[in-house]
């Protein structure tokens, strides 16, 4: 009796995970051609944007749209004309805002509205008392609390106005402080509504990676209107800031099992439109290629990617050097999702044992228990301890450099290498006493006058020992500086 117990209870922990494995599968994602934009080719020939209109101040070229120019009071938006056909949906959206000023203004602003806005309105250039989310790239500083650039995300059911002078820090819902403007690489951004959970991640532009994403915020219990409109608006004030959409990327989500079969393909008429499109297309382009070169023999393709400048070198290699520590920093970040991961499910068993334990307890069953294995314990402890053996090694190391590099540096100011201090006779002293000698002698001379002295030492005589002393002096001079010269050899 007391094992089928067990089996029951087996079989309901497996159900259990079962369940919470099939929560956690990642929904079905397909691309919505009709709600995106890419370069090359973004804009046709006439200007437009396949299934986008825009207005205002916008300009669309081949390879960006930019929504609203560095100049003064600008305003633009781009819509889809379509509304949505999916509820749960992923943008990424990669954008470039540049300017020369230190400062940039107003910024940019993503729509997921019911209706679609105006193109000169006064909410970053749509319009206000909109019915569904905004999520502002606010780049200045309207409130003075020096926290812009930042990002934030506004819900509205149509019946509130902006608060420009907080600058909407009243009405977030959330948001982040990040820095977006004048960045060497494009900046990302990834906005996810799946389950009445919004979510968005921010990639800097400081690495070219397309993986580099932090998570500015995440947002539950998030209902927006179904069927609504993409958009994409900006505006310019007294500063101004270049608003360059590069990418809108749609991804429609549908949870397991619900991926309808009927939109999973395109119809044979419209795939065979599309290709017959592309190749009266490609056919046109290789007609005016032909045309160019007939025009221009002389021109020849040059590969302009050969030649880089030194700044041009030193940045890609910082830039390279930052992609290896962001990759790094990356694997660390999922190692610690891993482990908070496996922290969640411990949890989440052990508050299941407890549940099982409370109901297993009143029948007078033994509840089975799962505990951490020792030999888990004991690979966390060695783990550990490597990591604390690697700091210790590490910081003994650089200890050990920098009392040799302290000492070279002493050792350098106190006595330079090869300097030899001199150790001769002194000459000048030497020459001063001679000097005095020969003064007192003229003087003994000048009193004695003439007189007869036998004792007297003659001139001649004085010179002649004058000049044996010499030679024994420059004599004795020149050993003791072939003496000093060996001396330097040794050293």
């Amino acid at each position: 009796m007391k094992m089928a117990a067990e089996v029951r209870w087996l079989f309901v922990f497996l159900v259990l995970c079962g369940v919470s494995s099939c929560r956690g599968e990642a929904p079905h994602r397909k691309f919505e051609y009709k709600y995106s934009f890419k370069p090359p080719y973004l804009a046709q020939k006439d200007g437009s944007v396949p299934f986008w209109e825009y207005g205002g101040n916008t300009i669309a070229s081949s390879e960006n749209v930019r929504v609203a120019p560095s100049l003064r009071s600008q305003k633009g938006a781009i819509w889809v004309k379509q509304p949505t056909t999916f509820d749960w949906w992923e943008v990424e959206l990669v954008f470039r805002i540049s300017g020369r000023g230190r400062i940039g203004a107003d910024g940019l602003a993503f729509w997921y509205t019911s209706s679609k806005g105006y193109y000169n309105g006064t909410v970053f250039g749509s319009s206000d008392l909109w019915t569904g989310l905004g999520i502002f790239f606010d780049s200045f500083d309207n409130d003075n609390k020096h926290n812009n650039p930042y990002i934030m995300a506004i819900v509205n059911d149509g019946t509130k106005e902006f608060d420009h002078i907080n600058d909407g820090s009243t009405q977030q819902l959330a948001g982040c402080l990040r820095d977006f403007r004048n960045k060497p690489f494009a900046t990302r951004a990834r906005i996810e509504y799946y389950m009445n959970t919004l979510t968005l991640l921010f990639h800097s532009g400081m690495t070219n990676s397309e993986h580099d994403y932090d998570i500015c915020f995440r947002i539950d219990n998030v209902i927006l209107p179904k069927n609504g409109y993409f958009g994409i608006s900006a505006a310019t004030g007294g500063l101004a800031d270049d608003h360059d959409i590069l990418y809108f990327l749609t991804t429609s989500l549908y949870p397991p099992g619900q991926l309808p079969v009927d939109g999973s393909k395109v119809s044979l008429e419209e795939q065979a439109k599309l290709q017959q499109e592309y190749l009266d297309y490609q056919k046109k382009l290789n007609e005016q290629k032909e045309e160019y070169h007939k025009e221009h023999p002389e021109m020849q393709k040059v590969d302009y990617e050969d030649f880089e400048s030194e700044n041009q070198r030193e940045l890609r290699q910082i830039f390279n050097g930052q992609s290896q520590i962001f990759d790094g920093l990356r694997e660390l970040h999922k190692k610690l999702d891993e482990i908070v991961g496996r922290q969640e499910r411990t949890l989440g068993l052990i508050s299941q044992i407890g549940q099982g334990a409370q109901v297993v307890g009143q029948s007078g069953h033994q509840p089975l228990i799962d505990t951490i294995r020792r030999q888990e314990v004991d690979a966390v402890l060695d783990n550990q301890n490597l990591i604390l053996n690697t700091a210790r090694e590490i910081k003994s190391f650089v200890g050990e450099v920098h009392t040799k590099t302290e000492s070279i540096l002493n050792n350098q100011a106190r006595a330079p290498t090869a300097h030899v201090q001199p150790m001769g006779y002194d000459y000048q002293s030497f020459m001063t006493e001679m000097r005095d000698g020969l003064n007192t002698l003229k003087k003994d001379i000048k009193t004695t006058g003439n007189t007869d002295c036998p004792t007297c030492l003659s001139l001649t005589m004085f010179l002649i020992v004058f000049a044996a002393q010499m030679i024994l002096f420059l004599g004795y001079s020149c050993y003791r500086d072939n003496k000093e010269a060996q001396m330097k050899k040794l050293y």
